[in-house]
């Protein structure tokens, strides 16, 4: 598409990478593998962990679901056959748990393994931290209306192209997990006030027999893609908190494998104090993308604080600082969205470690891979067959 824009049109000034969610995995990927080809990128709320990472995750929520939740159930972790059914038996699980305050403690803990956060509406403000009932009420909601569906249903998709299943959770230690998780206290309270032992619990997950990776599709989980770290342009990030979806955390595995590559002055990552997927304000879209075109033609970076990004975001008017927000379920078709007014909401933030291994720094050591993590004390490795 470039080549063909050049011949058409003619050489660009410049060229930027930019993307929302999975979008914003392939912006990181191209300026991976094609670093002439760009001059900056913008991933926004993208897969920054890396794809083996990120479905790693969704495992260890979906392992710790089965195991508390739906035990002796059929539900499928990995080689799904059946994904409307298998959706469709998690889901029934799911609401049944929710109803009682035990099943609503497994549930926090399931989601603490995945740092789920405890904010699900883009505008309502963040749950307090210690109201832990709505807390895990927005992770419910998280789980049925967006998470399931990848945990249960579209890994199928997945296996199906990798041959096989890339994910795997030999080795990890959930207590480790949860001791680092922001939901900790959470799931404590929630097991003291249901009146269950976490301890048994945790024991029962380390117990559990665990799910292990084909290497061919690990292969091709971490071609498509993990990162090195290795940015030799400006890329400008931006995330909001409360995504349930993409976690903010993301964020924090970009960051180090960048930092570890020696490449921070590159690198700026940007914050917004909502709630939601993706749900952010024309007007602090544009102040990013202006942030980095400034970058781009001064050479250095401008000031990226929350009080200088605000300002600018809200200058620019009533008609870009409203956030758009899908029909209700249930609207009739051609429903509008509902737009709101909206005030700009960057916020100077750093988000937790990620919990799981997310970055492209493999060795191959006595026929085994091991995959690095933050933490260096919970590697995880996996059989490699691959000849």
């Amino acid at each position: 598409m470039l080549d063909v824009f050049k011949q058409l049109v003619g050489p660009p000034t410049h060229t930027i990478a930019w993307g929302h969610s999975l979008g914003g995995i392939i912006t990181a990927g191209l300026i991976q593998r094609y670093p002439d080809r760009f001059d900056a990128a913008l991933p926004m709320c993208g897969v920054l962990s890396g794809g083996v990472a990120t479905w790693n995750t969704a495992l260890d929520f979906a392992f710790a679901f089965k195991t508390l939740v739906a035990p002796g159930s059929g539900l499928q972790l990995v080689d799904i056959t059946d994904p409307v059914g298998n959706l469709t038996l998690a889901e029934g699980m799911l609401t049944f748990a929710q109803a009682t305050p035990q099943g609503r403690a497994k549930l926090a803990l399931a989601a603490a393994l995945a740092d789920g956060p405890g904010w699900f509406v883009p505008t309502s403000p963040e749950p307090a931290a210690t109201d832990y009932a709505s807390q895990e009420f927005n992770q419910f909601l998280w789980a049925s209306t967006t998470d399931f569906p990848f945990f249960f249903a579209f890994r199928a998709e997945l296996e199906s192209r990798a041959r096989g299943n890339p994910s795997w959770n030999v080795g990890v230690n959930y207590r480790s997990l949860l001791a680092g998780s922001i939901d900790r206290n959470e799931v404590v309270a929630l097991y003291q006030q249901a009146g269950l032992d976490l301890d048994a619990d945790l024991e029962a997950l380390q117990a559990q027999t665990r799910v292990s990776a084909d290497p061919e599709a690990v292969h091709y989980l971490a071609s498509n893609i993990i990162f090195d770290g290795q940015i030799r342009i400006p890329v400008l990030t931006m995330h909001t908190k409360g995504d349930g979806l993409v976690l903010v955390q993301n964020e924090s595995a970009y960051h180090t494998v960048v930092t570890e590559a020696d490449n921070s002055a590159f690198l700026r990552e940007t914050f917004v104090d909502r709630a939601g997927h993706c749900t952010f304000t024309p007007s602090e879209t544009i102040t990013a993308v202006q942030s980095l075109l400034t970058r781009l033609d001064t050479g250095t970076w401008g000031p990226l604080d929350a009080t200088t990004m605000n300002a600018a975001a809200f200058a620019r008017g009533p008609g870009s600082n409203i956030v758009i927000l899908p029909p209700p379920p249930g609207s009739l078709p051609g429903t509008p969205p509902i737009i709101l007014p909206t005030p700009p909401a960057y916020f100077d933030f750093t988000p937790s470690p990620f919990l799981r291994p997310f970055d492209a720094l493999l060795s191959h050591v006595g026929g085994v891979e091991k995959h690095r993590s933050n933490d260096p004390e919970r590697h995880t490795a996996i059989e490699d067959r691959r000849d």
